[in-house]
């Protein structure tokens, strides 16, 4: 039966500005989404997917060739490159090179027909039937990825704060804007089984990237939010559902895991399972709950990861 790996996350507290260049006049907007009958901001798993890939290329540039991806970002150009634009490493068979980034986030390459056929051109006539020309066909190399990453969502609702800018152009010119801001952090969930891996190898670096995450979308240069986990909760498991990808709440300013807390007391979640690490175990109540039900816990999300890699490879 195979084992599945689910995690929720939830970022440091900062000030989001992930405008994603969208304007309304001059207004930089933030992406949003009704999320309880509120609305609140939003940044894209291709986002977050994006800092994964672009964590693993900086420690391949730093010497650790196993996490050499496929594509990266070239800063010269401001562009990304392939380094194999084609997949061939995934064509020539199991002995061939294939990369992290294909493997934990899939790819998909769809070539057109070399020649394009048409329907009403003249073909071969044989017994009287005249047979129009075979269509051409293109072919799709594909793998689908086995890391699967929910939409990020604000835990406090946006209520509307803006930023009012100016900035200098030539000959004296001012250019005045604004910009959405948003006071908050973020909860995102990811789904994994690690059996769909080309190399098992690659697990630990996946898990690792998750909890090391750093810009993910926005103004960098003007806001730079910490995107790393401030609490995660990992689960391993032969359940196919994750039933916890949105574990965290907010009550009055407090942070709460009354979800997760929920669907332990129910049992449709095992505790043995769960690894819960960060700051959410701060609280003591929060913390003697959890470890009563069976839950085990650290106070940082480092060793909270490094455990879950444990069981993993035993």
């Amino acid at each position: 039966m195979s084992k599945h790996l689910f995690g929720s996350i939830l970022t440091s507290y900062g000030i989001a500005a992930n405008n994603r260049g969208e304007t309304e006049g001059n207004l930089t907007t933030l992406q949003k989404v009704l999320w309880h009958g509120e609305t609140h901001s939003t940044v894209s798993a291709e986002a977050i997917r994006w800092a994964i890939r672009y964590y693993w290329q900086t420690r391949a540039e730093g010497g650790d060739v196993a996490l050499e991806t496929n594509r990266f970002w070239d800063d010269a150009s401001e562009d990304n490159r392939w380094k194999d634009s084609s997949w061939s490493g995934w064509r020539s068979g199991s002995n061939a090179k294939t990369y992290i980034d294909d493997d934990v986030l899939g790819f998909m390459l769809a070539e057109a027909a070399r020649q394009e056929g048409n329907e009403d051109e003249e073909g071969a006539e044989s017994g009287g039937v005249r047979r129009s020309k075979r269509r051409s066909r293109g072919t799709i190399t594909k793998r689908r990825g086995v890391l699967e990453i929910t939409r990020a969502i604000s835990l406090s609702p946006f209520v509307g704060d803006q930023t009012f800018n100016a900035k200098s152009g030539e000959k004296g010119s001012t250019s005045l804007y604004s910009a959405e801001v948003h006071a908050t952090r973020y909860q995102f969930g990811f789904a994994m089984t690690p059996q769909r891996l080309h190399d098992p190898q690659r697990l630990a670096p996946t898990l690792e990237a998750l909890a090391a995450l750093g810009e993910v979308a926005g103004n960098h240069s003007r806001f730079l939010f910490d995107f790393s986990p401030e609490s995660i909760v990992l689960r391993y498991t032969d359940d196919p559902a994750p039933r916890m990808l949105y574990s965290f709440d907010e009550d009055d300013g407090k942070i709460t895991i009354e979800p997760l807390l929920r669907r332990l007391h129910s049992q449709d979640i095992d505790a043995r399972d769960v690894i819960v690490g960060g700051d959410v175990i701060a609280s003591k109540e929060f913390r003697k709950e959890l470890e009563e039900l069976g839950v085990t816990c650290f106070a940082g999300v480092k060793p909270a990861v490094k455990a879950m890699n444990d069981r993993l490879e035993a």
